[in-house]
């Protein structure tokens, strides 16, 4: 099968089944793995060339609607009838899992993909034991966007992925998957650590100095205790597997003593692959 992703996570998705070499295209944001980085891009993923789409000639696309503004993308697959499939906009760790099932089914590698999905559930299982071992559980502000302020909410994998580490999501009472606060609102919940994943910026771009500035975040307990990370927007913000690395990365910095360290040259989910 001829196969063009147009968002990232859409592209991860297919690298764990084994089938980048099955692409013929991709978005602008999708840079992993390296391998994709040659394939001709078709845009950013809210502003798909679709000619170029067209030219390509895929036997599938994989389109998705995480974002609003990607209904765009849809309807002109629809009017060009180039054959496309949308992958479902997971919330949660567990359906992250079936994200790679239905994947797996539309490029007919549902085999590999139940495979992917056992392993993946027992790494979170893993998790799941080690975090009952945390006594002392850290509170976590996450921030996936500057200005206006935008956090994780309950229903998202960021509060599921602070509770694997043995942490606790300040914003976890907030029943939204993406909250619109601000900085007062944040000063006030006082966490002990602050992780900075702004959405589509690499780590190094981000500039700290710009959360320093604000009132008062001098005063704040998790930068007078040295606790500001930024850390790698890729592992935490895209609803694939990776994610996996995401928890890996925050346990290991939570409770180096509980949790395996980070190695960003290996995945769990690929290990024996």
């Amino acid at each position: 099968m001829k196969l063009i992703s147009i968002c990232p996570s859409n592209t991860e998705l297919l690298a764990y089944l084994g089938l980048t070499c099955s692409l013929v295209g991709v978005d602008n944001y999708s840079d992993w793995p390296e391998n994709v980085l040659s394939l001709p891009r078709l845009g950013p993923d809210l502003n798909i060339d679709m000619d170029k789409v067209e030219e390509l000639q895929p036997d599938l696309v994989l389109a998705s609607l995480s974002v609003p503004g990607m209904e765009r993308n849809i309807e002109e697959l629809e009017k060009r009838n180039i054959p496309f499939v949308i992958v479902p906009n997971p919330k949660t760790l567990t359906e992250v899992g079936e994200s790679i099932l239905f994947v797996g089914e539309v490029t007919k590698t549902s085999d590999k993909a139940k495979q992917l999905v056992e392993k993946y559930h027992l790494i979170l299982e893993n998790y799941r034991n080690l975090s009952q071992k945390v006594e002392q559980r850290p509170t976590l502000y996450w921030e996936w966007w500057a200005k206006p302020i935008f956090t994780p909410g309950s229903t998202n994998w960021i509060t599921e992925i602070s509770e694997l580490a043995g942490g606790k999501n300040i914003f976890a009472d907030e029943p939204e998957s993406s909250v619109k606060t601000d900085w007062e609102e944040v000063k006030r919940r006082s966490p002990d650590v602050f992780c900075v994943i702004w959405v589509g910026v690499q780590k190094e771009k981000v500039n700290p100095k710009v959360i320093l500035k604000r009132v008062e975040a001098e005063q704040m307990k998790a930068i007078k205790d040295n606790r500001l990370y930024i850390l790698d927007e890729p592992l935490f913000c895209r609803p694939s597997p990776r994610l996996l690395l995401g928890l890996s990365k925050i346990a290991s910095i939570l409770h180096p003593n509980i949790y395996p360290p980070f190695n960003e040259e290996s995945d769990p989910l690929l290990e024996d692959a």
